[in-house]
This record gives C-alpha cells, structure tokens and sequence, in this order.
C-alpha cells in the first residue's frame, strides 16, 4: 500500500492534479487557501484585493509580530475597500476551492489547515473526498486519525480553535496506527520556523498521544521552514511532510 501525503498547498492546483500519481490514495493535511504568500507578496487574496505594497507592508509588520499594528492596516485597507469583507473573502476563497478540490484524486482523504474555512468544504468536496476532523479511516489495514485546524494564535486565522477543543478531537480518536494533523506536536524542534524566525503552535494533546497511544507515525505541516523535519519520539516517526506549495512534491507513505 501506497499513500501521497501533502499539506499546506495555498493554493497550488497544478502540483495537486499530480500528486496522487502512483499512490492508492492522497492524504491531505490541510492550508488550500492562499491568503498571502510570504514569499511572492504579489500572490494571493490579501495583494488581489489590497496590492503588492500593501502586502509587503502587513508581512513587515506580521514578521515583526507587531500583530496590532498589522490588524490596524488591515482595518484602514477595508475600510477604504468599501465592500462587505465576508462576502469578498467568501468569494475569494470559493474560487480557489473551485479549483482545487477538482484537483484532487480519488480516493483523497482530507482534513482542515488554519486558514481553510471548513463549512465552505461541503460545498467542494465530491464523493472522491472523504473529510475528517476528530475521525478515524482504516486504509490498508492502518488506522489513520485525523486532527484538523490550528490552536489559537495573534494571527487569528479562520480556523483557529481553543486548547481544550483540540484535545478533545485527538482523545476521540483511540487507537490510531497513523496520527494525522495539520499542526504538528509541541516539540521545539518541530515547531520552530528558521526563516520566519519564531515558535509556530505545536498542540500538547498531540504530544501527549504520541506517548500514550505509540502510533507507528505522526505525520503534521505547518511550518513550513522547520529545524527539524523528522525526529522519532518513541516508537513513533514524527514527519513535517513538507509544504507543498513552494516544493510540489507529496510524502510517500508505504508499507
């Protein structure tokens, strides 16, 4: 058996449409919506509606962590927009999931990144996809548990939940083979970004399964830079599966 694993695509259809080539099924960890590409500020919902400078001007700041003064910015550019800020976000977002889960194989089984709105995803997701949050799917005699979205953070991106929530998700899986989440654990080496230069959330629940349940792996994204890209804790191989939009490349899984 055979699975591609892929997570954080912000927005890159072309690499997706291949991704699941070779594979009996792709695994995706969520993060398809491109709000803002750190690296080319010119791609993405935030410099289609705003600019490229005015992009470049929320990253210094963001990159800063002078979080209010980037909220402000953000507040001023809307206001000068003069639209519904929902409706144009909602719009924005339904176009790159309109292409992106048509990019997606069959069979693909998915959960929420951070910045996906996940009530947009029953729209999208055809009967190839399977969507699972705080569920379980036995694939080739594994059991893979899914864990979806982010903890809360000063960015506050849209799907962005409580501590106490996001336990909860991970306790309702039992016994998994395979440990799947967007975030990774809280482990200082994987959840440190060496370009950004800061801590991304890791989740202590996570960390806590690991030790307790033994999976045979933990597979997260997130970070996209991270120090580490793989350590095992345990018995279990803890894996960054890379971030898709810059490499276009998917994790193979195979046993």
């Amino acid at each position: 058996m055979r699975v591609h694993v892929v997570s954080d695509v912000h927005g890159n259809a072309g690499d997706l449409a291949k991704a699941g080539e070779g594979a009996d099924a792709l695994i995706c960890l969520g993060d398809l919506v491109l709000f803002l590409d750190y690296a080319d500020h010119s791609r993405g919902i935030f410099p289609d509606l705003f600019g490229t400078e005015n992009a470049d001007r929320i990253v210094e700041l963001r990159t800063a962590r002078r979080f209010d003064e980037a909220r402000d910015l953000g507040r001023s550019l809307w206001a000068a927009l003069d639209v519904d800020r929902d409706i144009a976000i909602e719009a924005a977002v339904r176009r790159q999931y309109t292409e992106l889960f048509a990019a997606f194989p069959t069979p693909t089984y998915a959960t929420y990144g951070n910045v996906d709105i996940p009530q947009l995803w029953t729209d999208f997701a055809g009967p190839g996809t399977k969507v699972l949050d705080g569920e379980r799917v036995e694939l080739g005699g594994l059991v893979f548990g899914f864990v979806g979205g982010g903890l809360r953070t000063p960015m506050r991106t849209p799907y962005e939940i409580s501590d106490e929530e996001y336990a909860a998700k991970v306790e309702a899986l039992g016994d998994v083979d395979v440990l799947c989440s967007h975030i990774p654990p809280e482990v200082p080496e994987l959840t440190y970004d060496t370009v950004a230069r800061r801590f991304e959330r890791g989740s202590r629940a996570l960390l806590d399964a690991i030790h307790r349940v033994r999976p045979r792996y933990s597979l997260f994204g997130h970070v996209h830079q991270p120090l580490a890209r793989r350590m095992r804790i345990g018995r279990t191989e803890c894996v960054n599966v890379g971030h898709f939009a810059s490499t276009g490349r998917p994790y193979a899984l195979e046993w």
